[in-house]
């Protein structure tokens, strides 16, 4: 990968945290942010960026309040399509704690303080690593591409635009996506289970708790 392909990837990786974020008072300042930073990208766009854009058109002048109980209906109740990576190939079960354990571990190793009240397998968490942190956070996320795809196809069919959002963080990592339900089910039973990574109560990083980053990033306004 060039330089100027890892930058592009390290973007849209932070790009897609930020949208994948639940929307609250920042939500519109979020929002012009990364379709400026996007917009700034030299040469012409591949398809990640292109599905990160076409998202950012669809939810542009939708009420924040809106946006939020859409967000909540489409994350928070349905398992199908929840951001918690581990979920997917661990469930509810025994499995899970382990998992987690060595998503909390691998963000220990690299500096990030996960906080007390959230999982580590959250998906925008683990994108924001991979931006700031981009070749032990891209193995995170190929570790755990069957849920990725799974997530990707259940919000296709839930005509979700956040199913963009996830098809542009799918098409930032290499290989094809599987085609269907069925082909995403065996990568789950097929995929990388040497480096599987668990869940835990994932990293809300506060103000100045996360590393400078190694190339330009989006920036939040502080929470």
């Amino acid at each position: 990968m060039t330089a100027s392909a890892s930058a592009t990837t390290c973007l849209v990786h932070q790009a897609a945290s930020l949208l994948l974020h639940h929307p609250d008072t920042d939500w519109s300042a979020r929002l012009e942010l990364v379709e400026r930073e996007l917009e700034h990208l030299p040469g012409p766009p591949d398809r990640s960026v292109h599905l990160l854009r076409t998202f950012c058109r669809a939810v542009r002048g939708t009420p924040v309040l809106d946006l939020s109980a859409r967000y909540v209906t489409t994350f928070d109740r349905s398992r199908r399509r929840t951001l918690h990576l581990t979920y997917y190939t661990d469930g509810d079960t025994r499995r899970r704690g382990a998992s987690l354990l060595r998503w909390r571990q691998l963000y220990a190793t690299h500096g990030w303080q996960p906080p007390a009240d959230e999982l580590p397998d959250f998906l925008p968490l683990a994108l924001e690593f991979a931006a700031r942190c981009p070749e032990p956070g891209r193995r995170a996320l190929r570790d755990h591409r069957a849920a990725l795809e799974l997530l990707r196809l259940a919000l296709h069919d839930h005509h979700s635009p956040y199913a963009d959002v996830v098809e542009a963080v799918c098409h930032s990592l290499p290989g094809a996506s599987p085609a269907d339900r069925a082909a995403a089910l065996r990568l789950v039973r097929t995929g990388p289970p040497a480096e599987s990574v668990g869940l835990l109560p994932p990293p809300s990083f506060p103000p100045g708790a996360r590393p400078a980053p190694d190339v330009p990033l989006l920036r939040e306004n502080p929470r």
